[in-house]
């Protein structure tokens, strides 16, 4: 998630292990721990813009790196806390404040390479949004009643709280996977793959994104908790496939390679940009629900098949759009 909430779930774990009198230093530590599995937006190179998405959530997510990061995380903040505290102590509440970054990112639709070394698959359990300001407000209000009431019990109330908001972020998923289901059985489709995400901020619109006959199909699902649905047809674009858009372009050339990365990182749903046609891009993401164009992708220079491809993003969004999902969002 983002690196606010981060650093957050990080202050309430180190809270809810905290000894008396020491609530505010374990706060402290925990929210800068478990903000630093995020420092892996630092690999970056400029020759080669796809190295920060494929490390992005990378190793520092894994479950096997936490004693490392949590180790790096006291390390860190041993030079101004070594009178205060101990070591042992520090590592201690570095470890609660960091052993649920890569589980929280994972509970995203992104994806976390949890199982790394031992697998190179992200997951991803698409059960809540990368920014959603409920959860948030959740670990922030039992960080701070904790820190004023000095009682531990806050923040474990906090952590009850915010494993309730996930299985609700979970049966909404479900609900909404049954429907985008339906939908697609509906058209007479068997999808070759499926996904259902929450929107930005919210657990009631859903974007549903299914592959089909060589085309990816694109809707809205809104499921409240009360139990009613309503669905939001979208559109449909055509499934990028490297040999038909370029037969003659080699495999052995850097554009080749990076075209494979880049479909790999998405999964597989990959089409051209409606509005750029030297754009491909990740279908599994758009402002609306939708809507077939995405958020990020590639720019791609047939013309210098030797030269790394550029990685852009297009957040632009228009007053109609924002009309549009708000409406989507209350059922209108």
């Amino acid at each position: 998630m983002d690196i606010i909430t981060q650093g957050l779930l990080g202050g309430v774990l180190g809270q809810s292990v905290a000894r008396k009198g020491e609530k505010r230093i374990a706060t402290l530590v925990g929210v800068l721990s478990g903000m630093l599995a995020d420092a892996d937006v630092l690999i970056q190179s400029s020759s080669d813009p796809l190295l920060n998405i494929e490390y992005h959530r990378h190793f520092s997510h894994a479950l096997i790196f936490i004693p490392v990061g949590a180790l790096i995380a006291a390390l860190l903040l041993w030079p101004l806390l070594r009178k205060r505290l101990l070591f042992s102590r520090i590592y201690l509440y570095a470890l609660a404040g960091f052993s649920l970054s890569g589980i929280l990112d994972a509970c995203t639709s992104y994806g976390t390479h949890l199982l790394w070394p031992f697998s190179d698959e992200r997951i991803a359990f698409h059960i809540i949004s990368i920014v959603d300001p409920v959860f948030t407000l959740l670990l922030f209000l039992g960080l701070v009643f904790g820190l004023r009431m000095q009682a531990r019990p806050f923040a474990r109330y906090a952590l009850l709280l915010a494993v309730a908001y996930m299985g609700l972020g979970f049966m909404q998923m479900q609900r909404a996977e049954l429907e985008a289901a339906e939908l697609a059985t509906s058209r007479g489709h068997v999808p070759v793959k499926a996904v259902v995400k929450p929107t930005m901020g919210n657990l009631l619109l859903w974007r549903s994104v299914y592959i089909y006959h060589s085309r990816i199909y694109v809707d809205g699902v809104r499921v409240s908790p009360a139990g009613q649905t309503k669905i939001y047809p979208g559109s449909s674009v055509e499934l990028f496939d490297p040999l038909r858009a370029f037969p003659e372009l080699e495999r052995d050339t850097v554009l080749y390679g990076d075209i494979e990365r880049f479909v790999r990182f998405s999964d597989g749903y990959v089409s051209a940009h409606p509005e750029y046609p030297d754009v491909l891009g990740d279908i599994r993401y758009s402002m609306l629900p939708t809507s077939v164009s995405p958020l990020w992708g590639i720019v791609m220079d047939r013309k210098n098949p030797l030269l790394h491809v550029d990685y852009r993003f297009y957040r632009q969004m228009t007053m109609k759009d924002r009309e549009g999902f708000k409406r989507m969002i209350f059922g209108n």
